[in-house]
This record gives structure tokens, C-alpha cells and sequence, in this order.
């Protein structure tokens, strides 16, 4: 009886064998996907095409929409006298990344949802999209935040001028150092988190995993927003820190701002980097 129950026991250890291969043992000829090819630097077709212009301004209003209830949600918690009757920063991470989270959803079968020039930016380098496309979707995505920002100060002048616009700038107590650092290791944290629920083999291998893509991009924007906000008010879009910049045009939001750009491209260009070369190995991958 006892040899038979290590039996059963054994049966129920090996009943259900390692499927999918782990690691290095997963870079076989056989694949049961196939990787996207890569995108051209120039693609002039695409400027014929209305497709690309329709993603154009699915990215604009995108980030319009992601600048009006974001930078709306924060002027309501800092202008209150108490932050006990408000979302508090809790409530701005959320925000942030629950707008990130219904925007991609939205936007993911037009555009790609990026809503971000960072994210554009770490995709190209991936080959992922065109030179000419980036670009435009950058300008677009810069539009469309000063557009959002400008409807926010739209609302109350006053009360947006007083209480610094959304604009991000480095903190007192932190060094512009800090702020760069933190920048680049928020959209580092979000890039890579693009880059992972977007990968070719897993969409290939998990069925449910193109649908649940927006939330793990949007709740990796709600968690750096908790990590960060104390330091820079949390940059890492350079258009949502471009567009409230210009709209509140105070001093201060000027001299950190190259620090919002700068951060955000590095921390997008290592995400990339890391996935790419380190995760998916893919320069090293034999051509089937």
C-alpha cells in the first residue's frame, strides 16, 4: 500500500510536464510564432495612407484626454486646504495610471496606444514603427497634451496659475540629479512593461494576453507615479510635462524641463535595450 501511494505520488509530480520551454532551452528553430518584421526608418507609403493619419489623431486625442482629467485631478488635490477631503496622491497615481490603462485599451488597435513620446521613441529603437511615423506621432502627442492642458486652465485661471499648473519641476530637497534619476528609472519600469505585454511570443502562446495588455502598462504607471511624484511630480511622458510647461509658462517648470525629456529617452532607450538584447536575445537568434 505505502509503495503504492509513493506511486500515485510520483504520477502526480510528472502528470503535467514542463510544456514550454524556459530560458536558453527556448531558443529552438521551431517556433509557434513568428516575429513581426522589422519596420523600415522611412516608409513615405504610409503618407498616402489614411490609416496612418487616423492613428495620428487616435494619439492626439488620446493624450489630450489623459492631460484634461489627469492634470484636473491634480489641481483639485493641491488646491485644496485639506488633503483629507481629496483623492490625496494615492488618488493622483491613480489617475495617471487608470486613464493609461482605459486610453490603451481604446487606442491599441489604432495606434498602438502609446500616448507617450517615450514609448514611441523606445519602440522605434525596437524597429517597431517607422522614423516618419514616431515622429509624427510625437508631434501629435505634444499637441494633444497642450490641448489638454490649456482646456484645464481654461476652467479657472486663477487657481490653475496658483497652484503650479501640473507642470513638473524637481522638488525642494531633491537635486536635478535625483529628478534625471528618477525619470529614468520610472520610464525605464514603464517602457519595459510595454515591451512585455506586447511581446510577439507571448501574444503568440497566451491567448488572453493581447486583451490584459493595458492593464499591467497602466497599473506599472500608477506604481511609479507612488514611487515618484514626491521627487518630480512624475514626469516620464515628455508630452504631459511639454504641454502643462506651456500652458502654465512659470520659470521654474522651464529650467527643469530638458530634465523630462533627457530621462524619460534614456530610461525608453535601456528598456528597449534590455528587452531586446537581454530577454528576447534577439540579435543573437539563428534566422529560421
Amino acid at each position: 500500500m505505502e509503495a503504492k501511494d509513493e506511486e500515485d505520488v510520483s504520477l502526480g509530480t510528472n502528470r503535467f510536464p514542463e510544456r514550454q520551454p524556459l530560458g536558453t532551452a527556448a531558443q529552438t528553430e521551431e517556433r509557434d510564432y513568428k516575429e513581426p518584421p522589422l519596420a523600415p526608418l522611412f516608409e513615405v507609403a504610409e503618407l498616402k495612407s489614411w490609416s496612418f493619419y487616423r492613428a495620428g489623431i487616435a494619439e492626439f486625442v488620446a493624450t489630450f484626454l489623459f492631460l484634461y482629467i489627469t492634470i484636473l485631478t491634480v489641481m483639485g488635490v493641491v488646491s485644496s486646504k485639506s488633503k483629507c477631503s481629496t483623492v490625496g496622491i494615492q488618488g493622483i497615481a491613480w489617475a495617471f495610471g487608470g486613464m493609461i490603462f482605459a486610453l490603451v485599451y481604446c487606442t491599441a488597435g489604432i495606434s498602438g496606444g502609446h500616448i507617450n513620446p517615450a514609448v514611441t521613441f523606445g519602440l522605434f529603437l525596437a524597429r517597431k514603427l517607422s522614423l516618419t511615423r514616431a515622429l509624427y506621432y510625437i508631434v501629435m502627442q505634444c499637441l494633444g497634451a497642450i490641448c489638454g492642458a490649456g482646456v484645464v486652465k481654461g476652467f479657472k485661471k486663477s487657481i490653475y496659475m496658483a497652484n503650479g499648473g501640473g507642470a513638473n519641476f524637481v522638488n525642494p530637497g531633491y537635486t536635478k540629479g535625483d529628478g534625471l534619476g528618477a525619470e529614468i528609472i520610472g520610464t525605464f519600469v514603464l517602457v519595459y512593461t510595454v515591451f512585455s505585454a506586447t511581446d510577439a511570443k507571448r501574444s503568440a502562446r497566451d491567448s488572453h494576453v493581447p486583451m490584459l495588455a493595458p492593464l499591467p502598462i497602466g497599473f506599472a504607471v500608477f506604481l511609479v507615479h507612488l514611487a515618484t511624484i514626491p521627487i518630480t511630480g512624475t514626469g516620464i511622458n515628455p508630452a504631459r510635462s511639454l504641454g502643462a510647461a506651456i500652458i502654465y509658462n512659470g520659470a521654474h517648470a522651464w529650467d527643469d524641463q530638458w530634465i523630462f525629456w533627457v530621462g524619460p529617452f534614456i530610461g525608453a532607450a535601456l528598456a528597449a535595450l534590455y528587452h531586446q538584447v537581454v530577454i528576447r536575445a534577439l540579435p543573437f537568434k539563428r534566422k529560421p
